[in-house]
């Protein structure tokens, strides 16, 4: 068995770990094997990252004959143990069941699943079509966030690499296996900022201030928007820019800009109890029956559930569930919800942060 360690000097993440966890107390972790099913295939190289004196570490276990990876489980397990939380690339689904298995084999103690994980490519895999990545892969993340590397193989092109290995023993060959497994660490380590944007639809809002805009349309109509602007902890690493629903929302840094349309109309409040209620055809409203009855019977008919309402002429913000009540629509049928834009709701900033949030995950994920 082998082991090797590379400090990694003035190495800066640009994401704030201290959110997750004590960075001290985190470890991160890749493998590679010699094939895709734990029970036929073996660990070979176990590599992980951590942080100590000041600087990041990527130390490595690998196996340099067949019948060493009992001893380099046994190793990881052994060095893994002074750790609370682990970080992986889709470990999930591959390295965590995969050395979970194999330690099975082995009889080894396995209990890494009661450590705090995050699962970078589960973190992010929601968000793809939002931030446009063809996949999510480590590599494109990589270059999303403009990380290069040199490395020109993949975890199952270095499985015949390996085997090369296991017979000659040749040093350029260990060199390759290494330093993939090294690249994947710090790769790692370096697409951490893409995290940011998942802070941002998930991690409270803080509304900085709130405006409305008056402008005319493309066919000269007058109308009126709702500027939000926006502050965030978690640094975005590239602007950030979506719409739908008829809003618009930017963001670079650490501030961003939400834009939503006012509607300055009369939408209708539907009664829940509407057999408590009547309906005055004339009026075209509803009215409960404790003040009705003094209406002539010719005036009114019982209430549905589809005329059971009151009109307002109002200043309307849309939301997409029951987030301020009452909440308002332009007729039963509607699935537009709608909440009146009152003096008391643009005094409290706190409700703005809480809406921002509401409006941006409603556009960004509207299908």
């Amino acid at each position: 068995m082998k082991t090797e360690e590379m400090i990694l000097n003035n190495l800066s993440l640009g994401y704030p770990l201290e959110r997750l966890a004590n960075k001290s107390r985190i470890l991160f972790l890749d493998i590679e094997t010699t094939g895709f099913l734990s029970g036929n295939s073996a660990v070979y190289l176990i590599g992980c990252a951590y942080f100590e004196y000041g600087n990041w570490v990527v130390k490595q276990f690998f196996a340099s004959t067949e019948d060493e990876e009992e001893a380099i489980l046994n190793s990881f397990f052994s060095f893994a143990e002074g750790y609370d939380m682990l970080i992986h690339y889709n470990g999930n689904s591959f390295d965590l069941p995969f050395l979970k298995a194999r330690a099975e084999k082995y009889n080894i103690q396995y209990d890494l699943d009661k450590k705090a994980g995050l699962d970078i490519y589960r973190r992010i895999y929601t968000y793809r079509n939002l931030l446009k990545l063809p996949d999510c892969r480590l590599k494109t993340i990589e270059q999303f966030l403009d990380v290069y590397r040199e490395d020109r193989y993949n975890g199952g092109e270095l499985i015949s690499v390996y085997n090369d290995y296991l017979t000659s023993h040749d040093y350029g060959l260990y060199n390759i296996l290494i330093s993939h497994n090294s690249d994947d660490m710090v790769g790692m380590l370096k697409v951490l900022p893409i995290l940011s944007y998942y802070d941002l639809l998930n991690e409270p809002l803080t509304a900085a201030g709130v405006n409305m805009n008056s402008y005319n349309d493309l066919n000269g109509i007058p109308r009126r928007e709702l500027v939000i602007e926006i502050h965030f902890e978690s640094t975005l690493p590239k602007p950030f820019s979506f719409m739908g629903r008829g809003c618009h929302f930017k963001a670079e840094g650490n501030d961003g800009v939400l834009v939503i349309p006012l509607y300055d109309e009369e939408l209708k409040y539907f009664y829940a109890n509407y057999k408590d209620y009547y309906y005055l055809p004339l009026e075209d409203m509803a009215v409960h029956k404790s003040i009705a009855t003094y209406v002539d019977k010719e005036f009114r008919e019982q209430a549905k559930a589809s005329n059971c309402y009151t009109r307002k002429i109002s200043t309307y913000l849309p939301q997409w569930t029951h987030f301020v009540t009452p909440f308002f629509k332009r007729s039963y049928e509607s699935k537009d919800l709608y909440f009146e834009l009152t003096d008391d709701i643009k005094k409290d900033r706190e409700l703005f942060s809480a809406y921002a949030s509401h409006v941006i995950n409603a556009i960004a994920f509207q299908n």
